[in-house]
């Protein structure tokens, strides 16, 4: 496949593969929810009834930039992190509450502070990627489990075990996402959300718990659901796409730009659910007080029509919008660029192929339960 500079890129055969591939984990997850983001992404920004749909990039800029939020409204992701964290919003605080946590997440985060995380990772990649050497096939979304597990366990400053806090804070997760769907409240949700909450709490609070830089457990449990959640959401997809669209070959000679396209593509938290504090405006459409917003982060990216180009990829502050912008910025998103480059790295010596793919439908963000990979015979 040639890209409008000339380059050569995967294949159309492959692209058109990883693409349908792609598109399950959305399909299979919430049919209904992405079936309507579908029908309505042509207009920059759109209003039904109460709840504004943002679709373009100015939109969603705007959403996170210009207009006042009410971050513990109830359905959105504020609203569910106060009630993992009970109401120690890491990522949603204001004042000097919020300047100070994220000062304290932005040193853990610097730099400096993921080169000194990046051998926990690297190991446990070398280690579960080994089989793939003898021929055996392995499952990616298990290992990404527990290279994610390892490194939340590390950043926080956590003896749990890094499969087990993995697991926990997928469930916790999943549970809360479940309760703070649309629709009529589901039996039991909030009670599945506090005991998966109080589990993944627990695991945080073992007596091998050292210090780290979230200050108390509320905030180390949102922080772990935040870094281990998106992550086995985004690398599994991501090396599906390499090995359906032939890419892993820029994993050595393009890597951070292959990196960015499939964060891209992949927009790992696809739409981000927030309620407007005061009046404004989404791209040209009048927003209330009250108001429901859905910024499609997917669309704003282009991910849903543009396929990943190494070679050519998007500007950066089309990319970054995957990561949020201004204030709302994820503070992880270096550690996340890193992690997703060194998997794919270690991958391509092997050149995998995708054997089985199975969506989770119960996870809080679109992805896979299970991916296996085998080398390419």
């Amino acid at each position: 496949m040639i890209d409008r500079r000339g380059h050569e890129h995967g294949s159309p055969d492959g692209m058109r593969r990883a693409r349908r591939r792609d598109r399950r984990v959305y399909l299979f997850s919430h049919p209904v929810l992405f079936a309507l983001l579908a029908a309505t992404r042509r207009a920059p920004a759109r209003k039904l009834g109460g709840t504004v749909l943002a679709h373009s990039r100015e939109a969603v800029r705007d959403g996170l930039t210009r207009i006042p939020l009410d971050r513990t409204a109830a359905g959105t992701t504020g609203g569910a992190a106060g009630d993992l964290t009970g109401g120690e919003l890491l990522f949603n605080q204001s004042g000097d509450d919020h300047r100070g946590s994220r000062r304290g997440l932005a040193d853990a985060l610097s730099a400096d502070g993921v080169q000194r995380l990046r051998p926990i990772w690297t190991e446990v990649l070398d280690r579960r990627l080994a089989p793939l050497a003898a021929g055996v096939p392995i499952d990616l979304v298990d290992v990404t489990a527990e290279m994610a597990g390892a490194t939340a366990a590390a950043l926080l400053g956590t003896g749990a075990d890094p499969r087990a806090l993995a697991a926990a804070a997928r469930a916790a997760a999943a549970a809360a996402a479940r309760e703070h769907l649309p629709g009529p409240p589901r039996p039991g949700a909030r009670r599945a959300a506090r005991a998966a909450t109080a589990h993944l709490t627990a695991l945080l609070t073992a007596p091998q718990r050292a210090a780290h830089p979230a200050d108390g457990a509320a905030l180390a449990a949102m922080l772990a659901v935040a870094a281990i959640n998106t992550t086995v959401a985004a690398l599994p997809r991501a090396a599906a796409w390499c090995a359906d669209a032939g890419l892993w070959s820029y994993a050595e000679t393009a890597p951070d730009a292959l990196t960015s396209e499939l964060l891209r593509v992949t927009a790992p938290t696809p739409l981000l659910p927030r309620v407007a504090a005061a009046p404004g405006t989404l791209a040209t459409c009048p927003v209330r007080a009250g108001d429901r917003l859905i910024l499609v982060a997917r669309h704003a990216v282009d991910a849903h029509r543009t396929d990943p180009c190494p070679a050519d990829p998007a500007p950066p502050q089309t990319a970054q919008l995957v990561f949020g912008v201004g204030p709302h910025a994820c503070p992880g998103a270096r550690l996340a660029r890193l992690q997703l480059t060194d998997a794919l790295q270690a991958l391509a010596r092997h050149r995998p192929r995708v054997v089985t793919a199975r969506v989770d439908r119960r996870s809080a963000l679109p992805g896979w339960s299970r991916l296996i990979l085998a080398p390419t015979r």
